[in-house]
């Protein structure tokens, strides 16, 4: 199976949701950091392939990277986009179920880059 492209989901006003995500848990989390981003890098190799405990479908397209330290619970919600592209659109912090309000937005924010992928690809890359 080909690499999966990683794409980071853009709103309108230029901010990046997941990136933003990732930085404030790299100044306050390290090693969660680092296993978050593990698990990206999974997806990129995986993709479609990607199942339990690592990965899983919510709903309405919307699928959740697992990562865990300690006992707090990191999700990225993301979606698929074609056969090799992964758009990933939201990153909370979690207790137990996925906040009806954060799964929300990530359907909201698909619907967004369904509607005009190229005004909500974000330009930077991945690289830590």
């Amino acid at each position: 199976m080909p690499k999966t492209t990683l794409l980071l989901y853009q709103e309108a006003d230029g901010t990046c949701p997941v990136d933003d995500w990732l930085q404030e848990l790299r100044a306050s989390n390290l090693k969660a950091y680092v296993d978050c981003r593990a698990k990206i890098e999974r997806l990129a190799h995986e993709g479609h392939e990607l199942r339990r405990p690592t990965a899983d479908y919510l709903q309405d397209g919307i699928y959740e990277l697992r990562a865990r330290h300690r006992n707090v619970n990191y999700r990225i919600l993301y979606f698929f986009h074609g056969k090799n592209v992964a758009v990933l659109a939201h990153g909370l912090t979690k207790e137990r179920e996925i906040p009806s309000v954060d799964l929300k937005r990530a359907i909201e924010r698909k619907k967004a880059f369904l509607a005009n992928p190229a005004r909500h690809t974000h330009q930077k890359d991945l690289a830590p």
